[in-house]
C-alpha cells in the first residue's frame, strides 16, 4: 500500500476521537511537529554553528546559534540575566527572566543584536520588526541549575536520580510568533518549505535554545571551578529537554482554530488508517515496533507527576503497557491485517492512555506511509469561514444532529452543565476559566461554549421552515452567525470540533493543553491543577553537531542511559 492509496480501514469517528478524556490522552508520534522538524534538518543536512558567545563569569551576556538550510539561514539570539530570586515567575505577567530570545530570519550583524538587546529583554515592553520570527523566554529550574553547576565546578556529574526528577535545567514560559510583539506574520513565511508543517519557528526556536542552555550551564561552572570543571556527560546532557510551563492560555486555541486543529487530528486519523488497513507487516516492521514500546515502558517509569488524576492516568499507562506486552507473546503479526487487529483488542483491554499509545507506537514503521501527512497539517482559514447563504436550514438541522448530537442531548437548564465561563482577566491580561454563578463574569462570557451554542441555535431554528435559507434566518438572526459558521465548518472537517462540554462543572482544561502540546511533540506532562501543566520538550533528542539521519527520528523514546562517571 503506498501513501496514495486510500485505506479501506474507515477513520475513527469523530464523535469518540473528539471527546475531551481521548484528547487528553493523546501521545507524540511521528506527525509530531519536533520531530518533523529533526527529521527535516537532517534529510537536508542542515548545518550549524556558534558565531558569537559573549558571556561573562556570572553567566550573563548574549550568543548566537546559527542554523543553514540549504536555502536559507535562521539564528537564536540569546540574552542571559542575572535574575533575582524574588523577579523568577513563569507568569505571563512577569517582567524579568533568566534567558530571552529571538529567532532571527537570517545571521545578526552587531547592529541587529545592539537593537535586539534593547528589545527582546524586555518581552512585551519591546517590539521587534518583520526580521524576527519568534520572541520567547526562560527561567532556570533554580535547585538543579545549581546541583549542575556545583557538581560540575567540582569535576563531577550531576546525580541522575535529580535529572530525572527534573529533565531540564530551563523552562521556556512563553515561545511567540505570528506577528506577536512586531514578529514577522505567518503569512511572510508559510510558503517557506521548512515552515510548511505548523509552529516549525518555534520548534526551531526551542531546539536552538536548548543547545544555548547546555553550553551555558556549563560555562558557569568552568567560570567557577577553573581548571578542575567538566562539561557534562553527554548521556546526561541529551536527556534534558527544555521544559514548558503552559497554562490556560493555550486551551482556547483549539477552539478558536477549528480548521487547523482538524487538519492536525485529521493527518493523524488518516495514519491510523492507513497502517491499520495493511494486509501483512515485515519482521523488521514487527521488530522496531516491539523494540520501541520497550522503550515506551521506560518513558513511562521515567514520567512522573503529583497530580491525582495523573497519578491514576501514569498506573493506566504502566498497566496497558505490561498487558500489551504479554498478550504480543502469543499474538500472531502473521495473520491478515495484523494491526487492524492488535488495534481492536487494544479498544476492548486497555484504556484510552493505552489505546492512543498503541496508535502512535503503530505508526513508528511507516515512514513512507505517514509522513507525507504532515504536509496537510496547515491551514488557511480565510475561504472556510465564509459563511454559505444559500444552505438550507433543513441541511443545517441535519449538520447540527451530528456533529452535536451530544450537546442536543444536553440539559443545559441544568446549572452543572453550564457551571464555568471562559473570560479574559483585564488585570493579568490571560483567559480564565471562572464560576459562572458565583462570579460576576458571564457579561464577559468568550465564545467558547460551541456544544451550548449549537443546542440554542438548534431550537431557535424549530420555528422556521425547512426550505429557508441561512442567510435569511441570519438578517433576522444575527447573533446566531458564530455558530452557524462553525457548524459549517465542522460539515467540511469533521474533527475541528471537540465533541464535549467545555464549560461544565467538571471540565478539565489540562485535556485541552495536553492535546496540543501532543501534537508538538511533547512528553512527560506533569500538571500542576487542572489549568496548568509542565513539560519537556526535546528531552533525549540529538544536539545540533551530532543531527544525523541515524538519530533525527526516534529519539523521543528514551533508552537506558550509560554514562560515564
Amino acid at each position: 500500500m503506498t501513501s496514495g492509496e486510500i485505506a479501506s480501514v474507515p477513520l475513527r469517528d469523530p464523535n469518540e476521537v473528539m471527546k475531551l478524556a481521548r484528547l487528553g490522552s493523546i501521545h507524540q508520534s511521528r506527525l509530531s511537529f519536533m520531530r518533523i522538524l529533526t527529521r527535516r534538518m537532517a534529510r537536508e543536512k542542515w548545518s550549524f554553528d556558534r558565531p558569537v558567545f559573549e558571556i561573562d563569569d556570572q553567566g550573563v551576556g548574549h550568543a548566537v546559534y546559527s542554523a543553514h538550510s540549504p536555502e536559507r539561514s535562521y539564528s537564536l539570539v540569546a540574552f542571559a540575566h542575572d535574575l533575582p530570586a524574588e523577579k523568577r515567575s513563569d507568569r505571563v505577567i512577569a517582567e524579568a527572566w533568566d534567558a530571552t530570545f529571538t529567532l532571527f530570519d537570517g545571521v545578526p550583524t552587531k547592529a541587529d543584536i545592539e537593537r535586539l538587546s534593547q528589545n527582546v529583554p524586555l518581552q512585551e515592553v519591546g517590539r521587534v520588526t518583520g526580521s524576527e520570527l519568534s520572541v520567547s523566554r526562560a527561567n532556570r529550574s533554580v535547585r538543579l541549575w545549581e546541583h549542575v553547576v556545583t557538581c560540575l565546578s567540582d569535576g563531577k556529574q550531576p546525580d541522575l536520580e535529580q535529572i530525572e526528577a527534573v529533565g531540564y535545567l530551563m523552562r521556556t514560559t512563553a515561545v511567540y510568533g505570528s506577528g506577536k510583539l512586531g514578529a514577522a506574520d505567518r503569512e511572510m513565511i508559510a510558503t517557506r518549505e521548512e515552515f510548511s508543517t505548523p509552529f516549525q519557528v518555534e520548534m526551531l526556536s526551542v531546539y536552538l535554545t536548548r543547545a544555548f542552555v547546555r553550553d551555558l550551564v556549563q560555562h558557569v561552572a568552568k567560570a567557577k571551578g577553573g581548571d578542575k570543571a567538566v562539561d557534562l556527560d553527554i548521556e546526561i546532557a541529551r536527556s534534558m529537554g527544555i521544559g514548558n510551563s503552559t497554562g490556560l492560555g493555550m486551551a482556547p486555541f483549539l477552539l478558536n482554530h477549528p480548521v487547523l486543529f482538524n487538519n492536525w487530528v485529521a493527518a493523524r486519523e488518516t495514519a491510523i488508517a492507513r497502517v491499520r488497513a495493511l494486509d501483512m507487516i515485515s519482521d523488521s516492521e514487527v521488530e522496531l515496533f516491539r523494540s520501541l514500546l520497550e522503550r515506551s515502558v521506560l518513558s513511562a517509569e521515567h514520567w512522573h507527576s503529583a497530580h491525582e488524576i495523573q497519578i491514576g492516568k501514569l498506573a493506566d499507562l504502566r498497566g496497558d503497557l505490561n498487558k500489551l506486552r504479554d498478550h504480543l507473546k502469543s499474538f500472531d503479526f502473521a495473520a491478515s491485517r495484523p494491526w487492524d487487529k492488535l488495534y481492536i483488542w487494544a479498544e476492548q483491554n486497555l484504556s484510552l492512555e493505552g489505546q492512543e499509545c498503541l496508535a502512535s507506537l503503530m505508526l513508528e514503521p511507516y515512514s513512507g506511509i505517514v509522513d507525507d501527512l504532515g504536509d496537510r497539517m496547515a491551514a488557511d482559514n480565510t475561504p472556510t469561514f465564509r459563511i454559505a447563504g444559500a444552505m438550507t436550514l433543513g441541511v443545517l438541522k441535519d449538520v447540527l444532529e451530528d456533529a452535536y448530537g451530544w450537546a442536543l442531548k444536553t440539559d443545559w437548564s441544568d446549572p452543572q452543565n453550564k457551571a464555568k465561563a471562559w473570560y479574559v482577566s483585564e488585570e493579568k491580561l490571560e483567559p480564565r476559566l471562572g464560576e459562572r454563578f458565583e462570579e460576576p463574569i458571564e457579561n464577559y462570557e468568550q465564545p467558547l461554549a460551541p456544544g451550548r451554542d449549537a443546542a440554542d441555535l438548534y431550537e431557535a431554528l424549530k420555528h422556521w421552515p425547512c426550505e429557508t435559507n441561512v442567510a435569511e434566518f441570519l438578517l433576522r438572526h444575527p447573533e446566531y452567525r458564530h455558530i452557524v459558521r462553525r457548524a459549517q465548518i465542522v460539515n467540511r472537517a469533521p474533527y475541528a470540533e471537540i465533541r464535549d462540554n467545555t464549560i461544565s462543572s467538571d471540565v478539565l482544561p489540562i485535556d485541552m493543553l495536553r492535546c496540543k502540546l501532543a501534537f508538538f511533540g511533547a512528553v512527560h506532562f506533569d500538571p500542576r491543577s487542572d489549568r496548568w501543566v509542565r513539560i519537556c520538550m526535546y528531552g533525549d533528542a540529538p544536539f545540533p553537531e551530532e543531527l544525523s539521519k541515524a538519530n533525527a527520528d526516534f529519539w523521543v523514546y528514551p533508552e537506558q542511559k550509560e554514562v560515564q562517571s
